[in-house]
């Protein structure tokens, strides 16, 4: 979800929750199969009629920005490259741009050091999808004005007879306050466009060229890819093997809901909607999926249907027929359709490796959560940090180059502190491919009433290891007898993959 967040669909490519526009002229591994039941279902229908057969009616949107263009021709020469104007590479330019600008004095400015050229296709679009973040991580990065829907606090339905309120209050992104807020630090710091494609990169010793669809070659001393998880730019030297988020979302104008305009609804495990679909149940007790909800107003709300991980990924049709059995249940009719949003997520599995000639971030540099699929307020939190260490390389009087700047960009996202935890989360995702419903709610049951700074220090990414084997201490002194037997029954194999993980890792 970014929210608990979201990116992809099996071929083709389908729009992404935190990735943006990608470059990569093919996916750089093949999309799993995915479940399917061999029982064939029914159309889905009710006096409420089905939501699917209605288009979304809001138009692409762009933003209107007098962009400075890069001119190819010129002798301007980039010290950075992005690739991607997405959240991830907007930040990154944002941040790394800064350390272009100098004060003199309190009358002059000057401008030195770092040039950073952004390279999209289409720079000024506005992001598809929507971004769900906890109101506290936007607050710390100075980052509030951008939410323009914030609850006081958020709800989890474990069963029909339990649900839990969460007392930290939970904002939407608006992706239009973000976007212009980035870009306008951009073109105050002198971050230069360049409107294309990038098809290919090639390394040399102490520099980079990508060559673009429209015949222009860009050099610069550090190409980053901040294109999405279908780039192929970045290279890993272990199999891929992601678990799944897969979700279909729709913000839509309703005629009524049932949820409280206070609250956030970030998880309903409730199954009762499925109780005259015997297919569509079976298979949600094995894979499950909830419903997360955005109430804005009494006739306005986000709805998206989400498998939080799997693998293979759970069939989308699948997802779409467990969203119309539910909204049916609720009694929620659509009466129109503004948004539409379709997600899948790589999560987990390896990083990229490190070092290579190519920097990352976002999507394709592994700083998805693995057990939960938010991205994007790391992504905020962590583009200042791999700006530093870039600028410590090619803004100091040594300029560092090479695989020198290589090492130190790539140490500087992934010191050896963040991979491991990184290790931990992937050992969480792989203990919940392991539960059907019913240990899914007896985990989040547990999870829940873990003292605060811990289940909400998980969800945002801030715990140290040592904070999360006490965390895990924790989690099964809270959990239920038949909770503790699938972790003592389930967690086995994982635990020792995790271990294997981390001494190879602190070697």
């Amino acid at each position: 979800m970014d929210t608990l967040v979201r990116l992809f669909s099996p071929p083709p490519p389908l729009p992404t929750k935190t990735s943006q526009l990608f470059h990569a002229s093919s996916p750089p591994f093949s999309l799993p199969k995915p479940h399917h039941s061999r029982k064939r279902f029914s159309r889905v229908q009710s006096k409420y009629g089905n939501f699917l057969d209605l288009k979304p009616e809001a138009k692409p949107e762009v933003l209107d920005f007098d962009l400075p263009r890069l001119d190819p021709s010129s002798r301007f020469r980039s010290d950075v490259i992005i690739i991607g104007t997405g959240p991830a590479g907007l930040r990154l330019a944002e941040q790394v741009s800064q350390y272009g600008i100098k004060v003199c004095c309190a009358e002059q400015v000057s401008r030195y050091g770092i040039k950073v050229c952004c390279v999209d296709p289409s720079p000024l679009s506005m992001w598809p999808n929507n971004y769900g973040v906890w109101v506290d991580e936007f607050e710390s990065l100075e980052l509030e004005s951008c939410l323009d829907k914030t609850w006081p606090m958020a709800c989890v339905h474990i069963d029909d007879n339990k649900t839990k309120y969460l007392d930290r209050p939970y904002g939407r992104v608006s992706r239009k306050k973000l976007k212009n807020l980035l870009m306008e630090r951009c073109l105050s710091n002198g971050v230069k466009f360049h409107q294309a494609k990038v098809w290919k990169i090639e390394h040399k010793e102490f520099e980079s060229l990508i060559l673009c669809d429209d015949g222009n070659e860009l050099k610069a001393s550090l190409v980053v890819d901040a294109s999405g998880f279908a780039s192929n730019f970045v290279e890993y030297n272990k199999p891929r093997n992601h678990g799944y988020q897969i979700a279909h979302g729709i913000l839509a104008e309703v005629e009524g809901h049932p949820f409280d305009l206070d609250k956030m609804l970030l998880m309903d495990w409730r199954d009762s909607h499925l109780g005259n679909e015997p297919y569509l149940r079976t298979g949600n007790s094995r894979i499950p999926t909830f419903l997360y909800a955005m109430p804005f107003d009494s006739n306005l709300v986000f709805l998206e249907e989400t498998s939080l991980v799997s693998r293979p990924v759970l069939s989308y049709m699948e997802i779409k027929k467990r969203m119309v059995a539910r909204l049916r249940h609720l009694g929620i009719r659509v009466k129109r359709i503004l948004e539409v949003e379709k997600c899948l997520i790589p999560m987990g599995g390896p990083l990229p490796r490190i070092p290579q000639s190519v920097m990352a971030i976002g999507g394709t540099s592994g700083i998805v959560h693995p057990s939960t699929g938010y991205m994007v307020a790391r992504t905020m939190a962590l583009a200042p940090i791999l700006a530093e260490a870039i600028a410590e390389c090619l803004g100091s009087s040594r300029m560092i180059r090479g695989k020198s700047l290589h090492q130190r960009a790539w140490n500087g996202l992934w010191p050896i502190e963040r991979r491991c935890v990184r290790e931990y989360y992937s050992f969480g995702m792989e203990t919940l491919l392991k539960l059907d419903l019913n240990g899914s709610r007896r985990f989040f049951d547990a999870f829940f009433d873990l003292d605060p700074y811990y289940w909400q220090g998980f969800l945002s990414s801030r715990l140290s290891l040592r904070e999360l084997a006490l965390l895990s201490l924790s989690l099964f002194s809270h959990a239920s007898f038949p909770s503790r037997f699938d972790i003592v029954s389930k967690c086995p194999v994982p635990l020792v993959k995790m271990i294997g993980n981390l001494a190879l890792e602190t070697m």
